[in-house]
């Protein structure tokens, strides 16, 4: 079994990073491989709505735009469950979570055959250093995105610096829980 992790915040000792060391912590105790991406980290440019608005995303199901995001989109092919974890900019993810996300959705979401996400479970992480304020439109954000994805939303998870203590145990918790039912279910 196999969990991705994306985080989106060019602060690496942040709250996001806090997050996503939280979400590790949590994989790693139920014995199941993790895989940490930094989307900061990577050369994913916005979509360019090519053509006529669409370009081979739209029926051939991959991004003609060559930079990091064609090996990040393969590898989830073979990803059990995901964990997006984003600072929260103006009430919206990280421009670097928009920009990926952005063409993940036009890749994946109207696929006739079965999505890289579908059915799959998700994880999402809003993480609000600063006033807090926005959370709840990231989140939004996020839900629209994984609807788009035909994913398995298993949980939507809020932080600030103020509940951070505790927000970071639900994380490692909530992470935990996913890959355990994920593993029963494909027991039975």
């Amino acid at each position: 079994m196999n969990v991705m992790i994306l985080t989106s915040s060019p602060n690496i000792d942040g709250l996001t990073a806090a997050c996503a060391n939280a979400a590790k912590i949590g994989v790693e105790e139920t014995g199941t491989r993790v895989q940490m991406v930094s989307l900061n980290q990577k050369q994913i440019g916005n979509c360019q709505a090519c053509g006529n608005g669409w370009g081979p995303c739209r029926n051939e199901h991959y991004c003609q735009v060559k930079d990091d995001f064609q090996e990040l989109h393969a590898a989830m092919a073979d990803i059990d469950a995901f964990v997006l974890i984003t600072p929260v900019y103006w009430g919206e993810m990280s421009e670097s979570a928009k920009a990926f996300t952005d063409r993940l959705r036009r890749c994946e979401a109207i696929k006739k055959q079965t999505t890289f996400f579908e059915e799959k479970p998700v994880i999402s992480v809003a993480a609000a250093g600063g006033s807090g304020n926005g959370l709840t439109t990231c989140l939004t954000s996020m839900e629209r995105l994984f609807t788009h994805l035909r994913a398995e939303k298993f949980d939507f998870i809020g932080v600030t610096q103020k509940n951070r203590r505790y927000k970071l145990n639900t994380i490692q918790e909530a992470v935990k829980e996913m890959v355990s039912v994920l593993i029963r279910k494909n027991k039975s």
